[in-house]
């Protein structure tokens, strides 16, 4: 099956094609950074990691770009309020962004373009459209000319004639039609501003992208992030205003993700409804958020609330430790003994578990085909461990077929290469479930003398307290192992 993307435009799944044999141009609407991330805008990034993620694994040459809106409305009263500078408001939560960005695992974008730093390239961009027809000045503004190009609309499949003002346009005297949005911005008194052809100002939010996603991607490239929310007016607008100035397609794929939602509305820093993700990442682990944002299609609405939460951090602790008797059961294999059997014998448990991991494995590929379907992805990794789980108990001390569990381990690491929902990878599975502390141990060894006599109230109660020190037993042929609960 070849990679088939969802394009807004005919609704429906089209093959994945790229511009430039090889090579993948992504561009990523970054953040507005008036305040700290939220759980919302990094559901946007670690869905772009993945899918970047999996293009390089299928040998793509992926070239990555996430701005930031470093100048806008906002920002400037934000700074106000404070009484500091634009600047210096932008650059905290920028950091505050990168900060997140390598707690949940995303990859560093190969550019990470500001407004601030690209105002010649955006108004040369308005100039070009001025000079085509597509926009006009009218005293300090300028305006894009909706109704110059045909297929405005098409994106978000609206019709033309039954539009609105969409979200950050300002309707004013001086536009031509209601539905014509801003280029470029007067600026008045001591707000920042640029010099240009037309006065003092600064750009719209719109022709930011357009002008920074073509100087990086070029006029013509593979696909564009960001949230459903953007679809209209920013990516119609970027679309239209793109198209007149260059004369090309822009873009040919749009990644829209569905929205996070707190409560009965989306997560949102504009209306107040919101958990900063450093408030988040102090009441749980990284890596079970970003297993909560990748554990369904991301272009699927989210819910979020503690108890969505927990039940993650209960599936991710299922994976891991899956993933650890995994790593356990191939090393006694390996290291030999009485579970190893000869090498090049297949039991006939092994082979039932080199059939499955065969089947999940053309499972897994095929749901990242189907429009980066992480979900059910995920899914069949679930799978996978419960394959291996129904094979240890088989064979039940009586030998270990490690050619089998060796292609199990190896699908669950390709996996993780596209997910990255182990933070040190497999790596951390070959070592063990770590150092165990030894009032942990003391207690293990104490509910193991309690099961030997088959006292079951007293080994209950030791296990209550090993697990509120943060670990769990779980009972094998060879003896208890402890491992540690993850999400507490």
């Amino acid at each position: 099956m070849s990679l088939q993307i969802y394009d807004h435009r005919s609704r429906s799944k089209r093959p994945f094609v790229p511009v430039e044999p090889g090579k993948v141009g992504l561009y990523v609407c970054g953040l507005t950074v008036q305040d700290v991330p939220h759980l919302g805008h990094m559901f946007a990034f670690v869905a772009c990691d993945m899918i970047r993620r999996y293009l390089e694994y299928r040998g793509f040459e992926v070239t990555h770009v996430q701005n930031f809106t470093d100048i806008d409305d906002k920002i400037i009263a934000r700074a106000q309020q404070e009484n500091v500078s634009a600047e210096t408001v932008a650059q905290r939560n920028i950091d505050a962004f990168h900060t997140a960005a390598d707690a949940l695992r995303i990859l560093p974008a190969h550019h990470y373009p500001r407004v601030t730093e690209h105002v010649p390239d955006i108004v040369a961009f308005v100039e070009r459209l001025i000079e085509s027809g597509n926009a006009y000045a009218a005293e300090g503004d300028v305006y894009f000319r909706v109704r110059s190009w045909p297929g405005y609309g098409r994106l978000s499949g609206r019709d033309l004639d039954d539009m609105r003002s969409g979200v950050r346009v300002e309707v004013g005297d001086r536009k031509e039609d209601p539905l014509d949005f801003a280029l470029w911005k007067r600026s008045d008194g001591d707000t920042p501003g640029w010099e240009s052809p037309w006065g003092r100002g600064r750009p719209g939010w719109h022709i930011e992208c357009s002008a920074m996603a073509t100087r990086y991607l070029g006029n013509h490239f593979d696909l564009h992030g960001g949230g459903r929310d953007l679809l209209f007016p920013h990516h119609e607008n970027e679309l239209a205003q793109s198209c007149c100035a260059t004369g090309e397609a822009f873009v040919n794929h749009w990644l829209h993700n569905g929205l996070l939602y707190l409560g009965k509305s989306k997560m949102s820093k504009s209306d107040g409804n919101f958990l900063a993700l450093d408030t988040l990442l102090s009441r749980h682990p990284a890596a079970v958020l970003r297993f909560f944002l990748l554990n369904a299609h991301f272009r699927s609405q989210l819910d979020f609330s503690e108890d969505r939460l927990r039940e993650a951090a209960a599936g991710y602790d299922r994976l891991r430790r899956g993933a650890q008797n995994l790593s356990n059961a191939l090393a006694a294999g390996r290291n030999g003994g009485t579970r190893t059997v000869v090498p090049g014998l297949v039991s006939l448990p092994g082979a039932a578990l080199a059939e499955a991991a065969d089947h999940r494995r053309r499972r897994f590929f095929a749901s990242m085909d189907d429009d980066f379907n992480s979900g059910a992805a995920v899914g069949e990794l679930f799978g996978l461990i419960k394959d291996v789980n129904h094979y240890l108990a088989a064979t039940d001390g009586r030998g270990l077929d490690v050619e089998a569990l060796q292609a199990v381990f190896d699908l669950l690491g390709e996996a993780d290469g596209i997910l990255g929902i182990f933070p040190d990878g497999l790596a951390e599975f070959d070592a063990g479930p770590g150092d165990v502390p030894d009032e942990v141990g003391e207690l293990a060894r104490l509910r193991q003398v309690a099961r030997d006599g088959r006292n079951w109230p007293e080994a209950d109660e030791l296990r209550g307290r090993i697990r509120d020190l943060g670990w769990d037993v779980e009972d094998t042929p060879s003896g208890p192992r402890l491992n540690p609960i993850v999400g507490t």
